[in-house]
């Protein structure tokens, strides 16, 4: 059965991005490179020296995992939308964590913006915006299938 190996986010700030997913969320920093080579060929945008971060957690090798990217050109094409709403591309990652615990460590970094919560039948559940505009939530048990 395929399952979701990693999603990828070209921030526009990548230690904002690995502060809110590291410090706040709670992902462990599973590897960070920067590659000496361009990646156009693969990924139809010049790099330089692109950087990756994985972020997962260590200890569950099939829970999905977010990389952060930075083309290492300084500019990345594509267009803008407003925070925290839909929009094409990159639009919701969603975490089983502690989530009030969660808002608190988010707000205590400057993260996260005003969450809007609302109950559930698993307990709280929240979404918050993270340095890009993506809209994050955040469960306190797996989403029922």
């Amino acid at each position: 059965m395929p399952f979701i190996d990693h999603v990828a986010i070209c921030p526009a700030d990548l230690e904002a991005s690995l502060r809110f997913y590291r410090d706040g969320i709670g992902l462990e920093v599973l590897f960070d490179v920067t590659m000496d080579m361009d990646l156009e060929q693969f990924l139809g945008a010049q790099t330089k020296k692109p950087r990756t971060v994985f972020l997962g957690d260590r200890n569950n090798e099939e829970a999905g995992r977010v990389e952060l990217f930075e083309l290492g050109t300084g500019d990345l094409p594509g267009g803008s939308a407003a925070a925290g709403l839909p929009h094409r591309g990159a639009f919701l990652l969603s975490f089983v964590v502690p989530v009030e615990q969660t808002l608190h460590r988010l707000a205590a970094l400057g993260f996260g913006g005003e969450p809007r919560t609302m109950p559930t039948p698993g307990g709280p559940a929240a979404t918050v915006v993270d340095p890009d505009g993506i809209m994050v939530e955040l469960l306190s048990r797996p989403a029922a299938l």
